[in-house]
């Protein structure tokens, strides 16, 4: 007769192979050590020896930490902790043409959730020359106008490239950049334009002769046709 159990008590199958855990130790090494960038690593053999592992298997977990950006190998030094490119491997395949929609659609709300919130920095760091910049763009879209879906986007990428650009922050201007091929395929694919109540010009204004919350809130109000979109 089958006995029967409250619980099955059985630990599960681990998953890993030897190089996801050797990684994982590594990782856990290089903390638990404080590891900065630049400081020379351990030569393979005695990491290998350390592990209890061979030299290919450690090689393998190692070049996963290279493809990181985390381990260099420096002439006379050996390896060393190098300080990673976040936005590099993100870089690579932020196209539209192998994304879906789904996750098209998430990184342009964390675009909107972004901009939400450079009001602070912009008015820590804005200069009269950036402002004056930024109301040329706004001033040229005006002229032409918003029928021209191609000069829309330039215009669009334009302005917010340079309100990136102001924040004075490498990582959020990179990010930024990234994003265009996304925000440029939801503009093409949009129905009809977004018409948002607060124009550049506006937010140009508020940036000169506004506060802080003035600005968000405008800001929020520029954006607020792209909210209207989010799907709950």
């Amino acid at each position: 007769m089958k006995k029967k159990l409250a619980t099955i008590d059985i630990e599960p199958v681990s998953h890993q192979t030897m190089a996801d855990i050797v990684e994982l130790k590594l990782l856990a090494f290089l903390k638990n050590n404080a590891f900065k960038p630049g400081d020379a690593l351990p030569k393979e053999l005695e990491l290998a020896e350390a592990l209890g592992v061979s030299r290919n298997i450690l090689r393998e977990a190692l070049s996963r930490l290279r493809v990181l950006g985390m381990v260099d190998s420096k002439k006379r030094r050996g390896m060393v902790l190098t300080s990673p490119d976040i936005l590099g491997s993100l870089e690579k395949v932020m196209d539209p043409l192998i994304i879906d929609e789904s996750t098209l659609q998430d990184f342009f709300e964390l675009r909107l959730t972004l901009e939400m919130g450079l009001a602070d920095i912009l008015f820590i760091r804005k200069t009269k020359k950036d402002i004056a910049e930024l109301e040329q763009i706004a001033l040229a879209e005006k002229v032409r106008g918003k029928n021209d879906v191609a000069f829309r986007i330039k215009s669009e990428v334009e302005f917010h490239g340079k309100i990136y650009r102001m924040t004075g922050n490498h990582t959020m201007q990179r990010f930024q950049t990234m994003l265009l091929p996304i925000f440029g395929h939801l503009v093409t694919v949009e129905k009809k334009p977004a018409v948002a109540k607060v124009t550049h010009l506006d937010l140009v204004n508020l940036l000169k002769n506004g506060t802080i919350e003035e600005f968000r809130k405008g800001m929020r109000d520029h954006l607020g046709p792209h909210f209207k979109r989010i799907v709950k």
